[in-house]
Parts: structure tokens; sequence; C-alpha cells
């Protein structure tokens, strides 16, 4: 595994803001092994420092990615991320002056060239890669989006676009090797959109710093004198510069510097999307009329799935689970004949944990509960629920090893069907809220999918000295 990277010197840049038309002077900085990439801003009159992570990835805005922390919101970070991604930079302070950083040209080429301008530097601490080594997918079918990661032995992306528009029509690339093709195969790439968008976007209070020279308009429909006028009011274009319609389909007849130019940009915004992963990916990505939004979805499920082994890789995992009985242990404090969870199957931190009690005939308590009938204690059920509820609420705790978990309450119990031995108890937990140290959670139990017993538990977490 290759080592982490950082710039060697500071490098600035300035410029307008695609959206907000405010002017930017963007500053990249070297920054620590394992900072990631950090984006400090200064608007609203606030100091922020928000991480470049999918954790904090606000509601789409159209055409960008954006992040979001204490009440600031730094625009379209997709250019500036792929550059850094690109480049397999791992570690960035990302200074602005103002709420988004600047559109350049539309591309991301002026951003790979100042950085290499900095340098870049080799630290001594191992990249952090996650090795994707199953299928991982996101798809809607609304708007025909479906995207995809694949297990491969490397990095690929392979994209398609398809606008059921003449004026673009179906488009394909394919990115190999990000050392050997971003900066000459789609650094250059710019944006684009469609002359139909360009009014609407502009009503909507977008593409403020939009120019002629910033993105690329696909001609979908006849340019006419009112579009002109539109363009020269809303960008404040003078009457000495020259508005047409081109012979190749574009305004002002810009000459594209790909035959296949809008793919390769949505490829590079999808490098800025990924890097909201906060590490890097062994895998093929694979997608089919992906935008900002699909693309961040994917990234969220690639967050789960992250998670699920890092926790799997700190306490080790059977061959079915995602933790077995022993790596149980090292998170519940519990042990024979109390300890009710035999798997941990699935889990997303903070939200759910899904887990199994398998119940057989040898359980202790069969011996003195109804031995001519055995049937689980509803108590012992009720605990089990409360033991996959304290897994999960452990997984929020920051010092686990030095606290324990107390629960206290229970409400809504309700039993529905005896539990007796040979069943298997599939338990799992959804958290409700998490405030002020009290957790409350929502618990069933089923055997063969029909519900034996349900409830909400409240918990709190405490550290053991203070037992």
């Amino acid at each position: 595994m290759p080592n982490q990277r950082t710039l060697a010197s500071e490098v600035s840049l300035k410029g307008v803001g695609l959206h907000t038309g405010e002017v930017c002077e963007i500053t990249f900085k070297p920054a620590p092994p394992n900072t990631w990439f950090v984006c400090k801003s200064k608007n609203l009159g606030k100091d922020v420092s928000i991480p470049a992570k999918v954790e904090f990835s606000g509601e789409e805005l159209i055409r960008g990615t954006v992040l979001e922390k204490d009440g600031v919101t730094v625009y379209t970070v997709e250019h500036v991320l792929a550059a850094l991604y690109g480049l397999q930079i791992d570690n960035c302070i990302i200074e602005l002056s103002g709420p988004e950083p600047p559109v350049m040209d539309g591309s991301i080429k002026a951003f790979i060239d100042a950085i290499k301008k900095a340098g870049i530097v080799e630290q001594d601490i191992e990249r952090m890669v996650l090795d994707v080594d199953e299928v991982i997918q996101f798809a809607d079918s609304k708007r025909k989006t479906d995207i995809h990661i694949i297990p491969f032995d490397g990095f690929r992306i392979t994209l398609m676009i398809d606008y059921a528009n003449r004026a673009l029509g179906t488009q394909y690339t394919t990115l190999v090797s990000l050392e050997s093709e971003l900066e000459d195969e789609f650094a250059a790439a710019r944006t684009f959109c469609f002359l139909s968008e360009v009014e609407e976007l502009r009503e909507q209070d977008l593409i403020k710093g939009g120019a002629l020279d910033s993105a690329i308009v696909i001609l979908d429909k006849e340019f006419t004198e009112n579009d002109e006028e539109f363009f020269r009011k809303k960008f404040n274009i003078s009457d000495d510069v020259k508005i047409f319609a081109g012979e190749n389909g574009t305004l002002n007849n810009i000459q594209l510097r790909y035959y296949n130019e809008p793919v390769r940009h949505k490829l590079v915004d999808l490098l800025g999307d990924l890097a909201l992963l906060g590490m890097y990916i062994k895998g093929h990505v694979i997608g089919a009329r992906s935008g900002h939004a699909a693309n961040v979805a994917l990234v969220h499920e690639l967050k789960k799935f992250m998670d699920k082994k890092k926790l799997a890789g700190k306490f080790g995992k059977g061959a079915n689970a995602l933790l077995d009985i022993t790596a149980i242990q090292k998170i519940l404090p519990h042990r024979s004949p109390f300890l009710l969870v035999d798997k941990v199957i699935d889990f997303e931190g903070g939200k759910f944990a899904l887990a199994i009690k398998n119940v057989t005939f040898n359980e202790p308590f069969f011996q003195g509960h109804f031995p001519e009938h055995p049937v689980m204690p509803g108590v012992l059920i009720i605990e089990a629920i409360a033991q996959t509820g304290g897994f999960l609420l452990m997984q929020t705790v920051a010092d686990p090893d030095n606290s324990v978990t107390y629960f206290m309450g229970l409400d809504k119990v309700r039993f529905r069907k005896p539990v007796t031995p040979g069943d298997q108890l599939i338990l799992r937990v959804d958290m409700i809220s998490y405030k002020r140290g009290i957790c409350k959670f929502k618990g069933i139990a089923t055997v063969d999918g029909k519900v034996v017993c349900e409830g909400e538990f409240m918990a709190t977490v405490m550290p053991k000295e203070k037992q």
C-alpha cells in the first residue's frame, strides 16, 4: 500500500463561484497525516472547518455538491475535491474566502496545475484504502439512475450518460488509471448545461457566476432574440460581445476539448463525490445517468459498508456474521449463561442492529422453566433484545472499553408467541432517539418471520469507574 501524500507548499487561486457569483480566493495548504480534505470557510463571518466527508454533505444543490456545518454552507465543492482525489492527495486544508470555490474555466485543470506547481510530498504513514469486496449499489427508478461498485483489483470507472436528447445523445467513457489518464484525458473537461435549462437555473438564483467561457451550453432548442436578450441581461454581457448559435450545436460555437467532453466531465464530478468517503477505494465504479444526488447516495452506502468493515476488523468476525460470539464478547460484558446474542449480522451506526440468538434444548433455563413444556422465559427474550440494543448503543460511545450500558425503562412490551427449543430468534433494534446521553430504541424479536416479542427500551451509558 502506498504512503499518504500532501502538498509541499501553499498555493492560491482566485475567481468567481459558479452559482453564488461571489469572488473567492481558494488556498490549498499542506495537512498532517489522516486529515483528509478539510474546507476552512469564512462565510457569514464564521471561521468554520468542514471535513469533506459524506456526514457533512447537505441537500443537493442543482448541478453541485455542498458541505454544511454549524450553519455554514460551502457550495459546489466537487471540482476541488476531484482535483485532489485525482492527484491522489490524502491530506489538504482548503481555505476559502467565500461560500463557493471559483469555477475557473468550468474544468478542474486550473486546480490540477496549481497543486502540481505547489508540489506533492509523501508522508510517513500508509494510505487508507477501502477494499470493496462485495457489490454495493444505488438505483433511482424515477431518474433512471443506476450506479454501483463491484470488486476489482484496482480502481476503475465506467460511466454512461443518456439525456434522451438529440443535442447530446448517449455517451460513454472509462477511466482505467488516475496516474496516466486524469490530466490528459479528463482534467480539461468542462461543465455543461442545455440552453433550455439556463433560464430555469437563473430563475432559481443559480449560475449567477456563469459566463460564456466557463461552461458549454448545448443547443437543444432554437436560439432566439429573446434568448440573447436574457443572456445579456442576466450575465451582464455587453453588446460588443457576440452571442450566437454555433454550427457544432453549442452556444458561440465552443469547440469541444474531447469528442465526448460532457460524459468525461460527469466522471470528474463523480471523482469529487467519491472523495466524500474520506479515503480511496479499490473497486470498479459503473454508473448510468448518475448525478450528484446518486453519487452521494452511493457514498452513503459505501460509508455503511466501511463502518461494518472497521468493526469487523477491530473485533474479528465469523464466516457468516459481521461479528461472531468471540467478537461479541469483546463488546458486551455478558458471559454464559447470560450472553443471549450469538451473532451480529448487520448494523448501521446510530440507526439499527440485527442479531441472532439460537435457542437450543441445552439452555440452562429450560431445566426449571416449564421442564415438561419448555418455553423460553419472556424476560430473557427482552434481555436478548436489550443486549442487541446495548451493542448498538456502544457503537456511539467514544470509549466503549471503559463504558457500560444501563437500561432505564421499558414501554409497550408485548409477547406475541412462545419461543421453544430449536427456534432461531432474529433480534432487530432501531434507534428512535439519542439525546443528552439517553438512548431510546425499538426492539423486535421474530421467529420464522413472525413477531414473538416487541417493545421500546430506554438506556444510558456510564463510565465503568462510576458504577
